[in-house]
This record gives structure tokens, C-alpha cells and sequence, in this order.
């Protein structure tokens, strides 16, 4: 079915680019000829694009995020208006059945027919399937689109074990994904070892060790010889080639796949003897007028790549082309780099040690999981390399490959303490060294922009796999001066350990102590206060303070909101935001709200953090709306502060007939749990009662998933202006487990982070990042998880409600009038008008009154 932009005036002489196939592939290509200006837009192009699956194209590389929350709306590669704005037609669902090279037409499912100038053939591989008896029974499924994952999950309800055939990349990640779903997990590989392609036998030995560790059982160097079923039809089991029998009843193929160039067959377009639609250093085919790119392709050298890097060259070789330029593709780099079930693995160069008289350089630590190997020549020239359990060097050993090592290769695969590693850093690198492999992306490329999101938009590195990132980071410029602000020459986090080392407990102290020369004595900035404020009030239980921080000197250093306990909006009135834990709340508390809000006139909204906001308070009515509130039952909700804000939560398997866990009761025992927390910048949270992710737990600084073995953990997500879907810090966690790593992932984030910074942000920018905060929060590398368990435990214990706090204590009412001088008089600036049944700010009142202007005629006008 067409859908998108409809087909333009086609008169003008422009020709027409047809393309078959909307993958990763397809949909780089489109970008390509977007970038060269060949669109209908543009009236250089007709495009029209076929594509069989029902949606545009998506990220197949993190498919399996899908059972980690991602949404398939998520997963989608091109923006929403693409299409639209380069003028493509777009059809989804409308595959192309046939080409006529001599009309020149192709023919769609729909009965369609296109004539094209130029034909593109990017239908990518299909899945092998073993031809083994009972391949098509009820319960088996293969892994390839979104299509089949919902498939799988769907059919997954139902049954208690299931078994992958194929061990390599995409069989692990297929067997990931039915462990999530609750199965009873088996890997079948034919090969001796997992990901064979990929690894060698001692990194496949570290792999499967860490694998099954995990609980899935695997099967190495044994066939499929036959999958049984019931009377029903569906799968109860596998006979395998050892004549062993596997009981399951879900089967997911995952055997490689196999080029898709039956199109190309029927039309008489030259195939390779093993498959793969021919092609030259052009990314043409045996007919000029067509091209083929991605995995239906046979490259110039003979291979067909199933990476999308490889795939991401032929569509800009074609695109260049087609536009007139020159431009070819002889070959990629089959390098990889990713998290399988949790666990780095890498491979770069030579990773099997083929090349003549050639050295391994390996370490094996089979306690931790961790092998590394390094392919060294004869002339100290590093060939390749695998890694497995920790793969940190990966973004710097990668492009090094093809030169001469500036240390000696035993260095960096040793562990620190024992001769290694040697951080080598940008510095080591040549400018022609390729960082990002998905987009071809070399240093000094890189090197000519100055931020992150610059060179993700400009080059389009690091928006591949993501492996690049941290090494993007680093060859970008670093400001000299890593100081708070100009009066201090500390970070955050140095003068966070400061202040607990030394107790500090006033911030005249700490800038007489600690600042810089230039500002000791002084009143300090509007950077520092607030900062330090903060500091002081997320430590006031191991400094003995009362942690109120509208105290003494404490008021002073508050921002804004905090100065009155409520956000300040913008004609000078405030909002109030009490905290409904987890969502819930009962139909008394929602009256006492409704009541508060009709008997003060106040604007009321229901927020995106499942709470009810009411707008429109004076300064001087706060501790009156409060004690309504607080008698009530209620305590602030923080919104005003940097600490916690809410934990969102589904209604769970209370209610909802998919829950597999109760998610309310986890989301009201971790919002009451860190209540009050004073961080670097807000926190919010989420709780999901299962994989389909109603609560949006991967959009929160930290998010919870119920799984049918416990709860999995993500860090690092945000929602805001940059987007960032959080990262899997542990899986299948028990209560007491998941309470105790949040404890320390909160803690150990508010020891480090910067001045206002999330924690997305927070993760990028920390050394060694998401790994590292595991091995520190999971494994205690550090040896801080003690601590940073009492710390959380003397916050809860400590734990005091703000308003009550305020409204119970005649001083520290005292502050909450508009003027000093005059304690009862309102603020007359404060006027609403009525809008939709409520009130909003009287915006005439705020701009002031509007003044004539005299004309040079002398007229009058406004």
C-alpha cells in the first residue's frame, strides 16, 4: 500500500530511481541521494522505493532491544518527515514480484507496475532454515524483523523452554531474548564453538563459560537432525545429530542467513555460484542500468557481507555513481564489536591468525571471563585481535591495525598490576585511521568538528553501533581548566569527596579552604552556591546536619525553586506538586487535592510523572496549602528540587493480565525509599510490570522491568531535549538485589557526577562508562559498595518532609510573605483571567500596558 508522499507531477524530464528493499541499507542509500540532491523535491528524481515489510525501515542491529522496552516506533531509522520532505514514495507492504530489464519496469505485489532509469536491488538476506524435518511445526520461528519478534513473544506465553539453533551473533542474541521471556534457554551449535566465525577457540571457551554461567545450556559441535511435534502440530522437541533429545517447545532458527537475489535470478541478472547478485567496484550489476547493494550483493572481492558497515559503503559507492561522481567499493573491514547477553566480545583484523608467520599474544583469566589476543607480525605489525569479557581497548586497537604497535602488545592485554594496560589514547592514532567503521568516519575527519552531537550530525559517526563514542570523546578538544567555576579549581565530584573527607558543613568554609586564591573571602557565584548547597544537603546525615535547606546558610545558596520549596512560574506565582508514590492514590486524597485547588482558585494539571500539579499559589498561601495537604497525608514532592521526582509505574499483574511482577508496590517502596535524595540534577524513575514497557522505564535516569525471573535494571535513560534510551545494569534481580544496586548506582552517581548533569550524560562522559559503573555498583572494583550502602541507609533513616518541616516551625514560616515590610499584603502582579474553567496568568498585567506611538504625520497609532 502506498504511503507517504504521493506521486508528484511527473511531466518534467527527470528520471526515475527505483529501489527495491527499505532496510538499513535501502534507507542509507535514500540519505545518500538525499545529501547528492537527487530527489523529487529538488526536481532532480523521481524515487520510488518498494518495501515488503509493513514498516519503514528500522535498526536491525539492536532487534533485540525490542524485549528490553525499545519500541518498534523507536527502532525506526528515518526521521518522521523524510519521505515527505525529499518527496520519495514510499510504499509499504508492496514488494517488488518482478523486473523486465528489457521495458525497463518493475512490477509490485499490488499489480503496479514502475518504469525506472535506474533500478537499485537492496532486498538484504533471508534466514536459513535448516531442511530438517519438522522445521515448520507450530513453534518454530526464525529471527529476522520485528514481524517475527512479536511472534515469538506472543508464543512465548505459553510455553516454559525454547532452543536456538545457531550459535554465532544473532543466535545468541535470539537466545538472550527467550531468556528474558522467562524460557528455559538452550543454545544447539553446530561448530566446536560459539560465534565460530567471530572468535577462536579460546574466546569461544570464555564466552560459553560466562554463557552458561548465566543458566542457558548450551550444545556445541552438534546438528539439528529433526524437530518433533504433538498431535497438535506444535513443537515438543529436538532430536540432535549426537542422538541425544532436547525437550522444548519453542524453536527459534538462527543458522545464518542467505543472500536474497531471487529477483535477480528471474530476471537473468549474473549470481555467484554460492549465491549473491553480482556486482563490480561500482556496485553495478551485470546490466548497467541496475545496481545491487548490501547483503544480496557479491562484492568485487568475491564475498557477500552480512555486516550493515559493508552495507553503509556499497549504498554511498551507488549513490555517488548514480549521481555522477566516482566512487568504489573493493572490499570492508569485517570487524565487530558487541554485548551479548551482557558480555563484550570483539574481533578486528586477523582475528583467526591466518597470515604467514604470525604471533598470538593472548591473556586468559577464565575466573573472570575475560580473554584477550592480539595477532602480532613479524615486525611487531598488529593483524588483528579478539576480546572477549572486555573489550575497553576495542575503539583504539581497531584502527591501529596495519601498524607497528608504540608498546610492546603484552601491555595492553594484561590486567593493571600486572605489566598492563597501557591506555594509548588518540594521540596514537593516524589521522587516516577509520574510528567509525559504520560510516567510514577517520580521525581527522572527527578532528574538524569540536562536540559530540557536531560529529554525529555532520559525519555520522558514532550513530551506528555506538562503539566509537567513547573514542570520538576523546578526540575532541578538553578544556584545560576542569574547575567547578571561577572560584573553584575542583570538580564537583573532588569537592563532593572534600566535603565528606574533611566534613565541611557551610560553604564559607569550603571556599576559604578550598577555593581559588582570587576568590577566598569572597560571596561566592551563582554556579558554585547552589552546587555546593547541594553537596552539603545530600550529605547532611554523615555530616551531622539537619539537611533542611532553607537553614542559616544554607538559604542562601538555594536556586530559585528551592528558595521557597515550589517550582516559580512565570508570572511570579508557584505550583505545588505533592507526591503520590507510584501513581496510586485514593479517592479521599484525590478529593482533598480537588478541594485545595477549587478553595485557593489554583490552575490544575495532571503531570507526565503520574502526579497532580496545581498552579497559581502566591508565596504568602504555600505554607497554607501545605497543611491542607500534609493533614491530609501528602509531603512534597520535590519537584522544585534536584533530587527525585517520581517513579512512574503500570499497573503490574495486579491488574493487567500480562504483568509478571507487581510493579506498583516496587515503584511506591522505591519512590518512598529515596524521597528527598538532593543529587546533581533530577531524578526520575519507572517501574514496568513487564517487557511491553507501559511505564517508559528506558526514558529515566534509573528504569525497572519485570521479567518472570525478577527484575532487570537500566541506568542512564532521559526523556528531555536528548533523548537516550537507559542501559541493561543487571537482569533477573530478586528485590533485595535491585534495592541494593539502585542504593549504590545512586550513591556512586552523586559522588561523581558534575554540576548538572543527568545521568544520562553522566554515563557517556565517565571513564570507561557503562562498564566501569557496573564493575564499581555490581562488582565492588572499588571497594565502595559498603559505603555507599551506609550513606543511602542514613539518607532514608534521616529522611524529613519539607513542608512539614516548614509549616511546624514559627521561624521558618517567617520568610514565606511577598514583602518583608508589608507580611500580609499580596503580590498585586499576581492576576489570572479565565481560561477553559480554570485560571492562567494574566499575560496583559506581566507585559504592562501597551503605549501609543505618534507618528511623524502626528496621528496616533498602537
Amino acid at each position: 500500500m502506498p504511503v507517504s508522499t504521493p506521486p508528484t507531477d511527473h511531466t518534467a524530464p527527470v528520471p526515475t530511481i527505483v529501489v527495491v528493499g527499505h532496510g538499513m541499507v535501502g534507507q542509507r542509500f535514500l540519505e545518500a541521494l538525499a545529501d547528492r540532491g537527487l530527489t523529487a523535491t529538488a526536481g532532480t528524481a523521481r524515487v520510488v522505493v518498494l518495501c515488503e515489510e509493513p514498516r519503514a525501515a528500522y535498526d536491525r542491529v539492536q532487534l533485540t532491544s525490542y524485549f528490553t522496552g525499545r519500541t518498534p516506533d523507536e527502532l525506526s531509522l528515518a526521521e518522521p518527515d523524510f519521505m515527505d520532505r525529499h518527496g520519495f514514495e514510499l510504499r509499504l507492504g508492496d514488494p517488488a514480484e518482478s523486473v523486465d530489464r528489457e521495458t525497463r519496469t518493475v512490477t509490485a505485489r499490488s499489480g503496479e507496475t514502475f518504469a525506472y532509469d535506474t533500478l537499485v536491488l537492496a532486498t538484504g538476506s533471508y534466514p536459513f532454515v535448516p531442511p530438517v524435518p519438522g522445521k515448520d511445526a507450530a513453534g518454530c520461528f526464525v529471527y529476522r524483523t520485528i514481524e517475527d519478534l512479536l511472534a515469538i513473544e506472543e508464543y512465548a506465553r505459553t510455553a516454559t523452554t525454547g532452543a536456538v539453533v545457531g550459535g554465532g551473533l544473532l543466535g545468541l542474541e535470539a537466545a538472550g531474548a527467550l531468556k528474558g521471556l522467562g524460557l528455559d534457554t538452550h543454545v544447539v551449535e553446530f561448530a566446536p564453538r560459539l560465534m565460530p566465525v567471530q572468535v577462536d577457540e579460546g574466546g569461544g571457551a570464555a564466552l560459553l563459560r560466562t554463557i552458561e554461567s548465566m543458566g542457558l545450556t548450551v550444545h556445541t559441535g552438534v546438528g539439528t537432525q529433526e524437530v518433533t511435534a504433538g498431535e497438535d502440530g506444535a513443537v515438543t522437541g529436538m532430536t540432535l545429530s549426537d542422538g541425544s533429545s532436547l525437550a522444548t517447545d519453542l524453536v527459534v532458527f538462527s543458522a545464518g542467513v542467505r543472500p536474497r537475489d531471487q529477483l535477480a535470478r528471474d530476471c537473468g541478472l549474473a549470481v555467484g555460484p554460492r549465491g549473491g547478485i553480482i556486482v563490480d567496484e561500482e556496485c553495478r550489476t551485470s546490466d548497467p542500468a541496475v545496481f545491487a547493494i548490501g547483503e544480496c550483493a557479491l562484492a568485487a572481492d568475491g564475498r557477500v557481507y552480512g555486516l550493515v558497515a559493508p552495507g553503509y559503503e556499497m549504498a554511498l559507492t551507488a549513490a555517488e555513481v548514480i549521481t555522477g561522481g566516482t566512487a568504489a567499493f573493493t572490499g570492508a573491514d569485517l570487524s565487530t564489536k558487541l554485548k551479548l547477553l551482557g558480555v563484550d566480545v570483539a574481533s578486528f583484523g586477523d582475528a583467526h591468525g591466518t597470515s604467514e608467520g604470525c604471533l598470538d599474544v593472548v591473556y586468559a583469566d577464565s575466573r573472570t571471563g575475560v580473554y584477550k589476543k592480539l595477532v602480532i607480525g613479524r615486525d611487531g605489525t598488529l593483524l588483528g585481535g579478539v576480546l572477549v569479557g572486555d573489550a575497553e581497548q576495542y575503539g583504539t586497537l581497531r584502527p591501529m591495525t596495519g601498524t607497528v604497535l608504540p608498546v610492546a602488545p603484552e601491555q595492553l592485554v594484561l590486567p593493571a598490576g600486572a605489566g598492563g594496560p597501557v591506555a594509548l589514547g588518540p594521540s596514537a592514532l593516524p589521522d587516516d585511521a577509520v574510528i567509525c567503521s559504520c560510516h567510514n568516519v577517520t580521525k581527522g575527519s572527527i578532528c574538524e568538528h569540536t562536540t559530540l552531537p557536531e560529529v554525529k550530525k555532520c559525519t555520522k559517526a558514532g550513530t551506528g553501533c555506538g562503539s566509537c563514542v567513547k573514542v570520538i570523546g576523546q578526540l575532541l578538544p578538553q578544556s584545560q581548566d576542569k574547575g567547578l567555576c571561577g572560584c573553584f579549581s575542583h570538580t564537583r565530584s573532588e569537592l563532593y569527596e572534600i566535603v565528606r573527607t574533611l566534613g565541611i558543613t557551610s560553604y564559607a568554609e569550603l571556599l576559604d579552604s578550598h577555593g581559588r586564591e582570587a576568590a577566598r573571602g569572597g560571596d561566592g557565584c551563582e554556579i558554585c552556591k547552589p552546587t555546593v548547597g547541594s553537596i552539603i544537603a545530600s550529605l547532611a546525615p554523615t555530616l551531622g546536619t539537619s539537611g533542611y535547606v532553607l537553614d542559616g546558610e544554607q538559604a542562601a545558596l538555594q536556586d530559585t525553586n528551592d528558595h521557597f520549596l515550589a517550582n516559580l512560574q512565570r508570572n511570579g506565582s508557584y505550583s505545588i506538586v505533592p507526591r503520590i508514590p507510584g501513581g496510586e492514590i485514593t479517592p479521599e486524597k484525590l478529593i482533598v487535592i480537588g478541594e485545595v485547588a477549587r478553595d485557593f482558585g489554583l490552575y490544575t494539571k495532571i503531570t507526565g510523572g503520574q502526579r497532580i500539579d496545581m498552579f497559581g499559589a502566591r508565596v504568602d498561601q504555600l505554607p497554607l496549602i501545605w497543611t491542607r495537604l500534609v493533614d491530609a497525608g501528602f509531603e512534597s514532592g520535590h519537584a522544585y528540587g534536584k533530587s527525585l521526582r517520581t517513579v512512574k509505574s503500570c499497573v503490574g499483574r495486579t491488574w493487567c493480565r500480562y504483568g509478571v511482577q507487581d510493579s506498583v508496590r516496587m515503584a511506591i517502596d522505591l519512590e518512598l525509599r529515596y524521597r528527598g535524595l538532593r543529587s546533581p540534577h533530577k531524578l526520575k524513575s519507572a517501574v514496568s510490570g513487564c517487557a511491553r514497557e507501559c511505564a517508559e522505564a528506558r526514558g529515566k535516569d534509573f528504569g525497572i522491568i519485570a521479567t518472570a525471573g525478577g527484575w532487570n535494571l537500566y541506568v542512564g535513560g532521559n526523556g528531555g531535549a536528548e533523548p537516550r534510551h537507559a542501559d541493561l545494569l543487571a537482569q533477573d534481580l530478586t528485590d533485595a538485589e535491585l534495592v541494593r544496586l539502585i542504593d549504590r548506582f545512586l550513591m556512586f552517581y552523586i559522588r561523581t557526577a558534575d554540576r548538572l548533569e543527568r545521568t544520562s550524560t553522566w554515563l557517556d562522559r565517565i571513564e570507561g562508562g557503562l562498564d566501569h559503573v557496573r564493575d564499581v555498583v555490581v562488582h565492588d572494583s572499588l571497594g565502595l559498595c559498603a559505603e555507599l550502602e551506609r550513606m543511602m541507609a542514613d539518607h532514608v533513616a534521616g529522611y524529613r518532609d519539607e513542608w512539614a518541616e516548614t509549616i511546624n516551625d514559627p521561624e521558618r514560616l517567617r520568610r514565606f510573605v511577598t514583602f518583608v515590610n508589608a507580611p500580609d499584603a499580596p503580590d498585586p502582579s499576581v492576576q489570572f483571567v479565565p481560561e477553559r474553567d480554570q485560571v492562567k496568568p494574566d499575560l496583559e498585567i506581566l507585559a504592562g500596558p501597551v503605549l501609543a506611538v505618534r507618528t511623524l504625520e502626528g496621528t496616533s497609532s498602537r
